[in-house]
């Protein structure tokens, strides 16, 4: 070919993806109780993502301290910070290298992103992943921005097509859910077990829900607000509820639920390897109302005086601790049977006090519980079969637990100022706030 014909040829066009930028609202974060509305820029989806407008958000408990304290525990905020990690919403767009979804399905959002490469992912626990981006934790720096947002890019692997008769409220709250199906299926308990749950709030009235799910034939969920704990039982989350009496004081060494007088008190076994001497009267009187409490708690459950065996021993077969408290995981280990299992599901005081005896001497297996991993598929089959008729228990519905509802991002300061309370101004239960779009 001749050079001047070469050069009269039109060069190859190659497809380029522009990162057109859009504008969302956003509910940001910048210190405690600092929460502002603001405009942010957002790009089309990148590779293997989708762009998911987001239609409901539950305010979860961590959410919740981050709004109070601009931290969670021990984890600190140190830049503006968007909250929210249980919601669901619809596709909108959709990234190049992605395949299976449509704009306008439905999804959940799992908005844990691990990195899928190292060996604890590869064994498919990715929940404990060093480099797992969760959103709205503030954990990760940069941190990963949560999800009360208009819009959001987030991976597509993580987001889960929902059957259409599945509210976007109930996939919002298959996140809580998840952690409660991950709870149980770390304690695995036999069919025909017996279950107690310390704490009645959302996530404590899921693992009653999917205890009884596993086959336990008796679920006794425990709170300090007799709403909650009537509310578990008349809903049937569980079998049986107890109500704690609330604090008169606060315990300068915890941030106890319990009372340091409230229940019955009970003697020191004989031969008990630690003597009472070596610790401070405040340990030793919280130690002895744990007790207490614990054995107010089986009694609920105990079978009649004519059936009990004295070679029987005392105690649940598996017991969720769902508060972070540390009276409660006192109360957890002697309302447990030897050989039994106490599972760490709720994150609160971070170094406690514990009689670790009770559990050595007896064999009680202390498992932690640290989010979830691979639950969502299940927790969809599940809301999917609700009201299908089949035998057995049925999952309480979800819809029912969002007590309270807001429209828009600019009502977020109200519901988080709400969901920190256990009721409103006119004294009605609330239990779980959820942002709409």
């Amino acid at each position: 070919m001749a050079p001047s014909a070469m050069a009269d040829a039109a060069p190859m066009q190659l497809p380029v993806r522009s990162k057109y930028l859009h504008k969302v609202n956003a509910s940001v974060l910048y210190g405690p109780r600092d929460l502002r509305l603001e405009v942010r820029n957002i790009t089309e989806p990148s590779n293997g993502e989708l762009q998911i407008a987001v239609r409901s958000t539950g305010i979860c408990g961590s959410d919740v301290s981050y709004y109070n304290k601009f931290a969670n525990g021990d984890i600190c905020a140190c830049a503006p910070l968007s909250l929210g990690h249980e919601s669901s919403g619809t596709v909108v767009a959709i990234g190049p290298q992605v395949s299976g979804f449509r704009v306008g399905d439905r999804v959940a959002l799992e908005v844990g992103v691990p990195c899928g490469q190292c060996g604890i992912c590869r064994k498919g626990r990715y929940n404990l992943c060093k480099k797992m981006r969760f959103r709205s934790s503030a954990k990760s720096v940069p941190h990963f921005q949560g999800t009360l947002q208009e819009r959001i890019n987030h991976p597509a692997v993580w987001c889960h097509k929902l059957p259409d008769h599945v509210s976007f409220e109930a996939a919002a709250l298959l996140e809580p859910l998840s952690v409660a199906i991950h709870a149980v299926n770390r304690a695995d308990p036999a069919t025909g077990s017996t279950a107690l749950v310390l704490g009645a709030g959302t996530v404590g009235l899921l693992t009653a829900a999917m205890a009884r799910q596993s086959g336990c034939t008796s679920v006794t969920i425990v709170d300090v607000d007799a709403g909650r704990v009537d509310y578990a039982v008349k809903k049937g989350f569980a079998t049986h509820g107890f109500v704690v009496p609330r604090p008169l004081h606060a315990s300068s060494s915890s941030s106890s639920i319990f009372t340091a007088n409230s229940g019955s008190s009970t003697p020191l076994e004989p031969g008990t390897m630690t003597p009472a001497s070596m610790f401070s009267s405040s340990v030793h009187d919280q130690l002895e109302s744990a007790k207490g409490l614990a054995s107010d708690m089986l009694s609920l459950t105990n079978p009649p005086l004519g059936l009990q065996s004295e070679d029987e021993d005392e105690g649940v077969d598996v017991t969720f601790e769902c508060t972070g408290k540390e009276a409660c995981m006192h109360t957890a280990l002697y309302a447990t049977r030897p050989g039994g299992k106490v599972m760490m599901v709720g994150m609160g005081t971070p170094i406690q006090t514990l009689p670790l005896s009770a559990a050595h001497l007896r064999e009680i297996d202390i498992l932690g519980i640290f989010r979830y991993a691979n639950t969502y598929g299940t927790g969809i089959r599940l809301l999917s079969s609700r009201g299908s008729g089949g035998a057995g228990f049925t999952l309480p519905s979800l819809d029912d637990m969002v007590t309270h509802r807001f429209k828009g991002l600019g009502a977020a300061k109200h519901a988080f100022e709400l969901a920190g309370r256990t009721v409103d101004d006119d004294g009605n239960l609330v239990l779980k706030v959820v942002i709409e779009a």
